[in-house]
């Protein structure tokens, strides 16, 4: 840090600051700011007054500090934050109130204060959520296409000409600053820092008398943390953002924080600690600890899934503990709660679902299912909107694909379902389903596969082939994903997730299984007779792969439709649409199959 500078911005800022205050501002002695002061007089950077004594910034003062003018600011706000579930599921965590106010609207308006008007925001998650600040304060959005799959070294990296020979506040949007600690000019590099008493899993900061940052280590004790905002300097980004391109390419980066990049170069960055007081910045790392800073969360969050859970138990919010996120489904969003020392979870439909699944028919199939005793507990149900509450098992683990004993279990619990007799009103049927998702990613004018017409003439070809077929039709699951059959601690397993489900060839959900887990051929051919409990005909391994290929073919649509919304699933896509040609293509090439569902 530039003391110089430092000395005239106090000034430049209040022409009374005193000596003391100086020391303090500084964190020096009062007689190293005396020198600094006689410093700054030789250089003319101050001037004493004649009359009262005291120091005045002169023009060559404010010239020196033209250097240090901050020409701008970045607020990343592009994370999920899946700590704040489920508020987070309907509202970016930057954009939560705390006392009244938007976190990324106070931090806007303390930058405002300082005179930084120039501020991009960088944005992922709901992004449309943060439109609204383009017209209200002037800010600049830029989108981030990686902020679901890697750490926020990617966001830096995509935001890296925003840095590059600039001075820039570097923020995050769901920082609350109590008092503004933004300033016109800045006089070095430096990362907000508070002391933390104890035990702490922050990244601890060591340094020299200047407070120039010399080490970092994750965790420690009784030790200043790297805490809230940054400001790198021209100077300093220059050096960093060759360093960022560096190790963004760099494979097993994925989940970096850039805060990696300046710890692993520490020792030829001038950074230095902006040492904070106890209360000045507040990172919140979950829901439980804004409650405790904002009492309003307590038992008035504004959210619907917080609002029903209450409902539902009889309970006021401030009842509800412990909540974490699930992995986000490829289809709905789940979180865990505790409420009187029991879990439960709570099932939130995804963007978009309302046009794919009847919540009906669902409720439907629950209802059927349940006296079977395969599935969760269903605490509640909601037809109309689908959310569901159910009892979450402690201790219970998804089946392994790749474990054969696992999967035989699977595979009796599926011969218990299609042979229960249970039935629904309603049956799932693949030609519908495939149609329908078809005219909504042709709605949207986009077809991701240059080959798509051809394809879809051989999946004609199979639908077709299926009709002509007498084939059993019961009670069937339709994604039967590994991850959706539990392993209970006392042995017993569960089958949950009953969305998609509806009368239908049994086989369906061989054929789905398979292609859930990205089985090869011999591992499908495998699965098919374990659940049989004898050697496939030619009829049964016939139908089994033109599911799969069916169904490939079908959830590739789902997830072109779903990428179309912004939701993307890395290789997901690509895999289900090679199923649909791969299985295709063994079909019409085995002597075997050449004479099923064709006519005479």
């Amino acid at each position: 840090m530039d003391r110089y500078g430092l000395i005239c911005r106090s000034f430049y800022e209040n022409p009374d600051v005193t000596q003391r205050e100086l020391a303090s501002i500084l964190n020096l002695s009062l007689g190293t700011v005396n020198k600094l002061l006689g410093d700054c007089l030789e250089k003319a950077f101050l001037m004493t007054d004649m009359d009262t004594g005291k120091y005045l910034l002169t023009e060559q003062g404010l010239k020196y500090l033209e250097q240090f003018k901050v020409d701008g600011a970045v607020i990343t706000a592009a994370g999920f934050g899946s700590r704040f579930v489920p508020l987070t599921f309907e509202t970016p965590k930057g954009l939560l109130e705390v006392f009244g106010e938007r976190m990324i609207e106070r931090q806007i308006k303390q930058l405002h204060e300082a005179g930084i008007t120039d501020i991009a925001i960088i944005v992922g998650y709901l992004k449309e959520k943060f439109e609204y600040l383009i017209d209200k304060y002037q800010v600049k959005l830029l989108y981030n296409p990686e902020y679901a799959t890697k750490n926020n070294l990617a966001t830096i990296y995509h935001a890296r000409e925003l840095f590059r020979g600039r001075n820039m506040y570097l923020l995050v949007s769901d920082n609350w600053i109590r008092n503004n600690m933004y300033h016109k000019y800045e006089c070095g590099a430096w990362y907000s820092s508070v002391y933390m008493e104890g035990e702490t899993s922050e990244w601890c900061l060591s340094s020299n008398k200047k407070g120039r940052i010399t080490s970092v280590q994750v965790g420690g004790q009784d030790s200043w943390v790297m805490y809230g905002p940054a400001f790198l300097s021209r100077d300093f980004s220059n050096q960093l953002i060759p360093l960022i391109e560096e190790a963004y390419h760099q494979p097993g980066t994925e989940q970096w924080y850039w805060e990696q990049v300046v710890v692993d170069h520490i020792k030829e960055l001038d950074f230095s600690m902006n040492c904070q007081p106890a209360d000045q910045v507040y990172e919140f790392e979950n829901l439980e600890e804004l409650r405790l800073f904002d009492p309003k969360y307590q038992n008035h969050s504004d959210n619907a899934a917080m609002q029903l859970v209450a409902h539902v138990f009889n309970v006021k919010e401030e009842a509800i503990h412990n909540i974490r996120c699930l992995k986000s489904g490829m289809t709905n969003q789940s979180f865990l709660f505790e409420l009187d020392g029991k879990h439960y979870i709570c099932r939130i439909p995804g963007p978009g679902t309302e046009f794919l699944i009847n919540r009906k028919e669902e409720e439907a199939v629950y209802k059927a299912v349940t006296p079977l005793g395969i599935t969760e507990h269903i605490l509640y149900f909601d037809g109309k909107t689908g959310y569901k509450i159910a009892q979450y098992y402690e201790g219970a683990r998804n089946a392994d694909a790749k474990n054969p004993q696992e999967m035989a279990a699977c595979m009796e619990m599926l011969r218990k379902l299609h042979h229960s007799g249970v039935t629904v009103p309603h049956t799932f049927r693949i030609r519908e389903r495939i149609d329908f998702y078809e005219r909504l990613c042709r709605g949207h004018e986009e077809m991701l596969f240059e080959d798509y017409p051809a394809v879809r003439a051989r999946m004609n070809e199979l639908m077709d082939r299926l009709d002509t077929l007498e084939r059993p039709c019961c009670l069937s699951h339709i994604d039967s994903v590994a991850d959706n059959f539990l392993f209970l601690p006392d042995g017993s397993l569960r089958l949950i997730d009953w969305e998609y489900a509806g009368m239908c060839d049994p086989l369906i959900d061989i054929a789905m299984c398979s292609i859930y887990s990205y089985y090869s051929q011999e591992e499908l051919d495998h699965l098919l007779e374990e659940y049989l409990q004898h050697a496939p005909s030619d009829e049964e391994r016939f139908v089994t792969y033109a599911y799969a290929a069916l169904g490939g073919f079908l959830w590739a649509l789902w997830a072109v439709f779903k990428s179309m919304e912004g939701r993307e699933f890395g290789d997901y896509t690509i895999v289900m649409y090679r199923y649909a040609k791969q299985f295709f293509k063994k079909i019409i090439t085995a002597p075997e199959f050449l004479g099923i569902g064709k006519a005479e």
